[in-house]
């Protein structure tokens, strides 16, 4: 099996090309061709086919966030207990103070990098791109679905 390119900021999202190139492209042009036949051949018929369409498209891509909001919960769970093993317990009580994308951000900085990250994301209330850019030693996620 191959191994993985190292992961850091610049190449650490996935695109999955089934999904993002192929299935997305195909619904969209669904879309624009219920469109174009709503247009140019108003009835029900040319109208259910939009509807249709919208809707498969909807039902696409909120079945795609079911699964990113259930890793999301997850990688909560585990950077908080990383969280509690890791850091001092002076700077314990900074982990609640965290938003839940600030710690989604977090799980990519090593264990060194933890306690100092920790303290600028809630002093100075970095967005998670700020995190993830201030990263010096990533911890790569190959599991990112």
């Amino acid at each position: 099996m191959a191994q993985p390119a190292e992961q850091n900021f610049s190449n650490h999202t996935r695109l999955d090309p089934l999904y993002h190139f192929v299935l997305l492209a195909l619904l969209l042009l669904a879309v624009g061709l219920a469109v174009d036949m709503l247009v140019h051949q108003v009835g029900v018929a040319s109208l259910w086919a939009l509807v249709v369409s919208l809707a498969l498209l909807l039902a696409v891509m909120k079945l795609r966030l079911y699964p990113l909001k259930a890793q999301d919960r997850i990688i909560r769970l585990e950077e908080r207990l990383r969280m509690e093993a890791v850091l001092p317990e002076s700077q314990k009580r900074e982990i609640w103070a965290l938003t839940e994308a600030q710690v989604i951000a977090l799980r990519f900085a090593s264990d060194s990098e933890l306690p100092a990250l920790v303290n600028a994301a809630v002093t100075k209330k970095l967005a998670p791109k700020e995190i993830k850019q201030s990263i010096k030693n990533w911890r790569p996620d190959y599991f990112r679905v």
